[in-house]
């Protein structure tokens, strides 16, 4: 679609918004920005999209009118905001296009997209795979849910741009063309019920990662995940699989504590697992599925096995922060659903002190307390899940948990009791709505907090 002249219509106006309406305006279109929230600062809004390019943005807060529906070509959501809205089929009633940023971007960009989901690792993998491609190609792009919008990079891709990308289920939701080179689903686990419903709708766009790969093209899934393990009945992409738990005749496996990469048939040591920085099975994985997909777009495995020894993790996820009176704190705030907090407890070597709780996505913390494995000294909760979590625990026979009524309170209780030789995990297994803007304020407000003990 030649976006020149059209009125276009970018529903949210967070992060992702901002960036479409910025795309659009340089592309030409008329951009009208919609937000449901009445009270936001219209004024910032527009500075922020209007910083440094030629244009104006109309903006409507609050109710959409009913005619201006009427003189639109298209619709851009952002990930934020749910599909289902009554709006939203207004608008697919009147047959306007509903497109994600995400496909905004794949129709408005050049190069490959190697494109990354899953309830887990995604970031981890995200950002192993960006620095692989960097040393690997000039014109690399890390995007997507990452933090950096996909949308505000497109105009400087080339033809032989790669962007390695991290796409959430939200974002997946409204794709339409978008298909990548290579894609790799880690894991799925329930997640996002609360703006899913079911498992299968959750299921079902996570798997649009793949949904118009080719025979030409690959998926990279997960051969110890049941659903993932499934998913290769469904793409026409070829499949390469990656395995934790057994050697795989084709494709990437842990042996012997290696890593062996064996996709034509003749297996290469990718590296040893001592050799990584990162902590825990579930990285090990994640090692693997950024080490499949490069090599399947092609990347010497020289390259592979230089950038996944050097490469030193994310923030907010399994972050060491430091050592006070021999108390080690570590920063998991990115584990904001239960699997990705049991891999938290997993990686941990020391009796610990763990920090959970945040806004409720509807999620079961059965299985995260289960993996409690013995590990855990004290379980110190906070937010609007802290009753339903302490309720759960103390039915699996875990008592030892102290309610804090702020953030504050829960990191300076953890230091009252932990002693040399302890740890103190923040991985609250829920979002950080509520408390905080995101996982990485709620990370960050954790660093400080420890810095300054």
């Amino acid at each position: 679609m030649d976006l020149k002249e059209k009125n276009v219509l970018v529903f949210g106006s967070g992060i992702s918004g901002v960036a479409a309406s910025r795309l659009l305006l340089k592309k030409g279109a008329n951009v009208i920005l919609y937000d449901g929230n009445a009270s936001l600062d219209e004024k910032r809004i527009r500075e922020e999209i209007l910083d440094g390019i030629k244009g104006s943005v109309k903006m409507i807060l609050g109710e959409l009118p009913e005619e201006v529906l009427e003189t639109l070509d298209l619709i851009v959501m952002s990930p934020g905001v749910p599909t289902d809205l009554p709006v939203v089929d207004r608008m697919r009633e009147k047959n306007i296009p509903v497109w994600g940023e995400i496909e905004l971007a794949y129709v408005s960009g050049k190069g490959d997209v190697l494109a990354i989901t899953g309830t887990n690792g995604k970031t981890t993998t995200t950002a192993l795979l960006g620095e692989i491609m960097k040393n690997y190609r000039d014109s690399t792009f890390v995007v997507g849910n990452i933090g950096n919008p996909y949308t505000d990079i497109v105009l400087d891709t080339r033809a032989d741009s790669v962007i390695v990308a991290e796409m959430s289920s939200f974002q997946l939701e409204s794709i339409h063309t978008f298909r990548p080179k290579v894609s790799a689903v880690l894991n799925i686990t329930p997640d996002h019920l609360n703006r899913h419903h079911t498992m299968d709708a959750y299921i079902a766009a996570k798997l649009n990662v793949a949904r118009n790969q080719t025979g030409e093209d690959t998926c990279v899934l997960n051969y110890e995940d049941e659903v993932t393990r499934g998913f290769a009945e469904k793409v026409n992409a070829k499949v390469l699989y990656f395995s934790s738990q057994r050697k795989l005749e084709k494709g990437i496996y842990l042996e012997d504590g290696s890593i062996v990469c064996s996709i034509d048939g003749t297996p290469a040591a990718v590296c040893y697992i001592d050799e990584l920085k990162l902590l825990g099975t579930h990285n090990h994985e994640n090692v693997m599925a950024a080490a499949a997909m490069a090599a399947a777009y092609g990347v010497p495995m020289e390259i592979i096995r230089k950038t996944v020894k050097e490469f030193p993790g994310v923030e907010h996820r399994i972050e060491f922060v430091a050592e006070k009176n021999g108390v080690a704190y570590y920063n998991d705030s990115k584990g904001t659903n239960p699997d990705a907090a049991i891999k938290g407890i997993q990686a941990m070597k020391r009796p610990t002190l763990l920090i959970g709780g945040g806004y409720d996505k509807e999620s079961s913390y059965d299985e995260w307390i289960q993996a409690f494995g013995g590990k855990v000294k004290k379980l110190v909760l906070l937010g609007a899940t802290r009753e339903k979590i302490k309720e759960t625990a103390e039915r699996l026979g875990f008592c030892d948990i102290i309610l804090a009524d702020t953030f504050e309170e829960a990191v300076e209780t953890c230091v009252k009791y932990a002693l040399p030789g302890d740890a103190v995990l923040l991985s609250p297994a829920c979002a950080s709505w509520g408390m905080f803007k995101n996982y990485e304020e709620r990370g960050d407000k954790f660093k400080e907090l420890v810095n300054q003990l």
